[in-house]
């Protein structure tokens, strides 16, 4: 399992990368004056989260992805992930919750707005909320950027976030959801149980993938 601060700073990381730059300054709520990008919808950030978080199941979409495009770049990202120790070692895995993976982020999300990074906001009417966004201040990304320069470790995330956001192409919470349920590890999880690993499975779909290339 992750502590409080290795969550708030993966999370950071995420939503900095993530962010969408907003069309212009939000002058009517002073709090996010100095926004510089948002991520609208708890449900997107948690399948992004999810990829970011599991490895094995991000190198099998990639395979998924190979298949369809016969991309090589595809296949080699997809080895580098399971050719490594990465699926055992950064692999920290979620709940199975009634609208798939999930994971509170109220603890990383709570250190992340005391220090002035991130605003939570809720949207819809009142008693209902439809949805949270997630904007990111300028102070925020100006921590991102130093998190990264003072300890280069954490370039990982930067570098799987951009891996996972290239695959996620745009694509909104539902739509995330939606794909990550055809896997069947993923969609047959009891709720409130961990979602299972898929590393064995995707180092064996490799294995045959490649003897398919060399063989062609």
């Amino acid at each position: 399992m992750t502590s409080r601060e290795q969550d708030a700073v993966r999370i950071l990381l995420l939503i900095d990368g993530a962010a969408e730059p907003l069309p212009a300054p939000i002058t009517e709520d002073p709090t996010l004056a100095d926004a510089v990008g948002v991520v609208a919808g708890q449900l997107r950030l948690q399948k992004l989260d999810f990829w970011l978080r599991s490895p094995d199941f991000l190198a099998d979409e990639l395979l998924n992805d190979y298949e369809l495009s016969c991309e090589a770049r595809l296949l080699d990202l997809a080895g580098q992930i399971l050719d490594s120790e990465e699926p055992e070692v950064r692999r920290y895995p979620m709940l199975r919750h009634h609208f798939g993976a999930y994971e509170p982020l109220d603890d990383a999300l709570a250190v992340l707005r005391s220090a002035g990074l991130i605003v939570r906001r809720r949207r819809g009417r009142l008693g209902h909320t439809m949805r949270h966004d997630y904007y990111l201040l300028a102070r925020g990304r100006e921590v991102a950027r130093t998190v990264i320069a003072q300890a280069p470790a954490f370039r990982y995330y930067v570098d799987r976030v951009q891996l996972v956001l290239d695959l996620a192409d745009g694509r909104g919470g539902n739509q995330l959801k939606n794909r990550q349920y055809l896997q069947i590890e993923y969609a047959t999880a009891a709720r409130g149980t961990r979602i299972a690993s898929i590393t064995d499975r995707a180092r064996r779909r490799l294995a045959k993938l490649r003897a398919t290339v060399k063989a062609a």
